[in-house]
């Protein structure tokens, strides 16, 4: 995955917030790539949310001042997110939302950007408090999405991923597929709470890997508005199959087995390592948004 070196990063769209954490208070689930997966491994060994250190408590007043002076000071051009990963991300938030910004309206909707928040071991959103230990997560009661960048380490080393620019770069887009959903109402769906391979759960995040999809098939051909060409200059199929490799990794199937040794389809919350590749595969493959209805077509 290459960026146009000379291009300039948008940086306000990331908040800094790495190193600030939080002083005690009740801890909530996320809901993003693997929102649940902390929840998930408690069910699976026999203890629950408290004693992860994780509780619903009540949704916090919001993320605490940001300190933004490193990425503005370090990540300023594609050269930069080239040679960073925090940076490499900011560029992917960048070419996320440019897509979905000048596609929503083509299809009638209204794009909201929405701010990254980085992150180190806690970090208090609108949706409550949270740690690391959740995975990234979209928040649509403050529409940010949270990142502890520790997690692309995790993703090798707990989850078995290959890794690459590509595998970080589908996290990123995969979040910001739900905050499409957010915007579009769509998200809503996944609060019956219920489970399974058919839940409106499993749905909502299969087709956020879809819209992920989506993003990389017009990643090198979506141009920023304040350069008129593509941040996103090259991605090749290595690439892609980092990103597939990744979406496999998480799949609850292979979580499952990895945490509790055997398969609870019953369970699922994210969808299986084959449905996750089969769905951003349809987005990368067609590149169409109307391709990606999960909620009526297998």
């Amino acid at each position: 995955m290459q960026f146009d070196d000379d291009a300039d990063l948008d940086t306000s769209q990331v908040q800094d917030e790495r190193g600030g954490g939080i002083p005690g208070g009740g801890l909530t689930i996320g809901g993003g790539l693997v929102g649940l997966l902390a929840l998930l491994a408690g069910l699976f060994f026999g203890i629950g949310p408290r004693e992860l250190g994780l509780s619903s408590g009540e949704p916090g007043s919001g993320p605490a001042a940001t300190t933004d002076a490193q990425v503005s000071r370090t990540c300023r051009t594609g050269k930069d997110a080239n040679t960073r990963q925090d940076c490499r991300t900011v560029a992917v938030v960048n070419s996320a939302q440019s897509f979905w910004s000048q596609e929503l309206p083509r299809r009638g909707g209204t794009y909201t950007p929405a701010p990254t928040v980085f992150f180190t071991g806690q970090v208090r959103t609108g949706c409550g408090a949270a740690t690391s230990a959740v995975g990234p997560f979209y928040c649509p009661a403050d529409r940010k999405v949270y990142l502890d960048l520790g997690f692309f380490d995790e993703l090798k080393t707990k989850f078995g991923a290959s890794g690459g620019p590509f595998a970080q770069a589908y996290v990123v887009a995969h979040e910001y597929g739900h905050h499409v959903q957010d915007l579009t109402g769509v998200l809503g769906r996944a609060q019956d709470r219920r489970t399974g391979a058919g839940s409106n759960a499993v749905r909502v995040e299969l087709q956020a890997d879809c819209y992920a999809g989506v993003w990389a098939r017009h990643a090198t051909t979506t141009p920023e508005r304040s350069t008129g060409r593509p941040l996103v200059e090259r991605l090749t199929p290595a690439d892609v199959d980092d990103g597939l490799n990744a979406a496999a990794a998480v799949g609850d199937d292979r979580i499952q087995e990895r945490f509790q040794g055997r398969v609870t389809p019953e369970s699922w919350t994210h969808g299986s390592a084959a449905q996750r590749r089969q769905w951003f595969t349809t987005g990368y493959s067609t590149g169409d948004v109307a391709r990606c209805d999960t909620f009526h077509q297998e």
